[in-house]
């Protein structure tokens, strides 16, 4: 049976079971069981190792709480009488290579409320970035290694 077949079957289960043949709610019904399915599919075909898809919505998710952490640490950070950072630069050793995983890397970072992407060298090898709070770049460089750059080498591995 093909993917679309399938999917009708579960929009018209979904309508079914929400009791409403709305074309919006269908429409929703169908796109989610696309999206169902396309995370099954590799699974369902017998392929143990974790799909593209989940593997993406993996990075997403993480990219969300670092978002809702560093915003948190940022806003506590600001709203100190005495305001005590110590911005700086450092410079990051990238692992990932390709231009899409390079500027995926660069973009979160820089999407991270209290940290900037400034420059890519010429090699490619390293990613320079500014932190507001640059006071342990040991730190700040194992982070984005074991958190976006890992799940970026897994996703597009």
């Amino acid at each position: 049976m093909s993917l679309f077949a399938i999917s009708v079957i579960m929009t018209a289960i979904w309508a079914a079971v929400s009791e409403s043949a709305a074309l919006h709610n269908l429409l929703l019904g169908f796109v989610l069981s696309l999206v169902i399915l396309s995370l099954l599919r590799e699974q369902l075909l017998g392929d143990a190792r974790p799909n593209r898809t989940l593997r993406i919505l993996s990075l997403v998710w993480l990219f969300l709480v670092e978002l809702a952490k560093s915003a948190w640490k940022v806003a506590v950070m600001v709203c100190r009488p005495k305001l005590d950072v110590k911005p700086g630069i450092f410079a990051y050793p990238l692992t990932v290579t390709s231009d899409l995983e390079i500027t995926l890397l660069a973009n979160l970072i820089t999407l991270t409320p209290g940290t900037l992407s400034v420059d890519v060298s010429d090699d490619r090898k390293t990613l320079y970035v500014h932190a507001i709070d640059c006071a342990d770049p040991d730190a700040a460089r194992l982070d984005i290694a074991n958190g976006f750059e890992r799940k970026i080498r897994e996703a597009f591995a």
